[in-house]
Parts: C-alpha cells; structure tokens; sequence
C-alpha cells in the first residue's frame, strides 16, 4: 500500500476517534482515558487544599470529593453560613477528618489586601499549601453591544484579576518550597465563543492567556496547572449571573435539563484532573463536546457550520431576560 494511503488512512483514524468518542462521554478523552486508568482522588490524600468559591456549585461539590480523598480543606467564600455548612458537610462525608482539619475561611476575592493576610493564615494554620484551586467567578447574560464598560471592569476584578492576585502569591510559595498546582476553573467559553455572554468569554479566555506561560518560564520546577473547562453544569449560576447594566444580577432560576452535567459529576471529573494533573480538560455532556472537537480537528468547516446552520445550533428566546440557550446536538 502507498505510503501516503497509510498517512492518510491514519490522519482519518485519528481524528474519527475524536468525533465518535465524545457520544459515548461527559469529558475529553484523555480525562475520561485518566479516570479508568490513572490516578484515583484518593492519591491525594494528606495534600492540603485550598478553594474558592467553595460556598456553592461545583466548588462546593470538589470539597467534598477532596474530603472524601483524606484531603486538608480551607474553604474560601463570603458567605459564612454557607462555608460552615459546606464544612459540617465535609466532615460527616469523611468521619477521618477532624474539626482542625477543614477551615471555613470567609473572604471577599476582590479585596486584594486582604489576600496576603488570608495566605499567611492558610500556612500558619496547616503549616503548608499543596493546591489552590481558583473557582471563584460569576457568569452573564447580556446582549454584547449593550454592556456597560463597568460591567466589564467589574467582572475582570472578580473572574480575573482577583484570581491573579491570589495565584500570584501562590505561586512564590510553590517556587521556594519546590512544588505545587494552581487549579483554575475556566469554561467552555474560554475556548469557544458563547453568546450573550461577551464579557464572561473574554474573561475566561484572560485566564488561559495568562496562566499557559507560567509552564514556559518555569518548564524545570514541580508547578503543574491544570485548566478545568467545563460546558453547562447544573448549578444556580444565573441568578447571580452579571448582566449588561453595572450593579444588576440576571436573577432567572436555573431550568434542569439533561444538556447539563451535574455539579456532583463535574467535581468528580474535577478531582481526577487534579490527582493526575492534567493540563488542561473539557467537562460537558456530547452535544457541547462535539462542537468542541468539531472546531480543534476541523475549524473550517466548524466555521462554515456555525454560520451557516448557526439557527439549529444556538436558539435564543426572543425575550432577553427570560432567555435560555440551547446546544442542539450536531
């Protein structure tokens, strides 16, 4: 057979594993390959961990999966009621775990004085800090020539400079004691364009800008980062979701649907990702994942789709503020 018959044969092997795959999962191949063969949660065991935004959604939901590994938890929110109750949580999903051992740390990410005070606390308490993960951050829902330049101020000092900030502080820590991981929740939206959510895209996509060259300075040391992307979750994320006017929260309860993963299973995927250190992982049911891999292995055509089939992909209620969006499945 012609060698350039086998090239090819293998290019289409290769990138027929990729669209056919995503059917059958809720995550990208590799994490899902990692989940069946690589390192369990439970390697994490005795490592101290750092969340924020763990109060609710899926950082609540990672703390208990750390809990459940043996892990040592300092849980970061504003809401103290709900960080205690995250915490009595923890504690009953691991009877190992003592009341010193989980630390309900309120703070407010967007003060950022007060960001060296909360580091210095975490490592006087637990003497050490293995993982921060950066989950903190809130959606949008907004028609993208209507928003207010606040709007984007406002949610670039909580998506993102907040979270460089703290990560920031980290990192020095991670480079003088020789090792460590900065988790970062991202979303789909940091890889693809999502509508009515401008400033919540170009947020996402900061965070992959900034935290990719950390690993080219630093390709020698023991700092992994792991980029967690994930598609819709089904968490209370609209309510509090920013919209086009500074000040306002979009206040929709979230609607269930099949489309979404859980919180639950998305912060288990979460916890594989960390425990095996992956760079960089997709966590979404098929339909989001196809159009994902449709537009790595063949953005041309993904283009051409979107453009000109983009009404059977995205459906937008006429009526903004009760709006939903809709993935169909390609």
């Amino acid at each position: 057979m012609d060698l350039f018959v086998i090239i090819g044969l293998l290019f289409v092997v290769y990138y027929s594993i990729y669209l056919i795959f995503p059917f059958f999962l809720d995550c990208d191949i590799l994490l899902a390959f990692k989940e069946k063969y690589g390192k369990p949660v439970s390697s994490l065991k005795g490592k101290t961990v750092w969340i924020t935004g763990a109060s609710a959604g899926i950082g609540e939901q990672l703390a208990y999966v750390l809990a459940k590994a043996d892990c040592k938890l300092i849980l970061s929110a504003r809401r103290v009621a709900e960080l205690e109750r995250v915490k009595k949580k923890c504690l009953e999903e691991n009877r190992n775990l003592t009341d010193n051992d989980v630390e309900a740390y309120s703070m407010d990410m967007l003060d950022l004085d007060l960001h060296e005070k909360a580091f210095e606390h975490v490592i006087n308490k637990f003497g050490k800090l293995d993982i921060l993960v950066n989950n903190a951050g809130r959606s949008q829902r907004a028609k993208w020539e209507n928003i207010e330049i606040a709007v984007d101020k406002e949610m670039f000092n909580l998506n993102v400079f907040s979270i460089m900030s703290l990560s920031r502080l980290v990192i020095k820590y991670f480079l003088k004691v020789g090792e460590g991981q900065i988790v970062t929740t991202s979303s789909l939206a940091g890889i693809l364009p999502v509508p009515m959510s401008a400033t919540y895209c170009g947020t996402k996509h900061a965070l992959h800008g900034y935290f990719r060259p950390l690993f080219l300075e630093y390709p020698d040391k023991h700092i992994s980062v792991t980029m967690v992307c994930p598609g819709p979750v089904q968490t209370e994320f609209l309510a509090k979701s920013f919209t086009e006017k500074s000040g306002e929260t979009y206040g929709v309860t979230t609607d269930v649907s099949r489309s979404k993963v859980s919180a639950e299973r998305c912060a288990t995927l979460m916890g594989v990702a960390i425990a095996n250190e992956l760079d960089e992982v997709w966590i979404a049911t098929a339909s989001s994942l196809r159009i994902v891999y449709l537009s790595y292995c063949f953005p041309n055509f993904a283009k051409w789709y979107m453009f000109t089939y983009r009404s059977s992909i995205i459906y937008i209620n006429a009526n903004f503020y009760q709006c939903r969006l809709i993935l169909i499945s390609i």
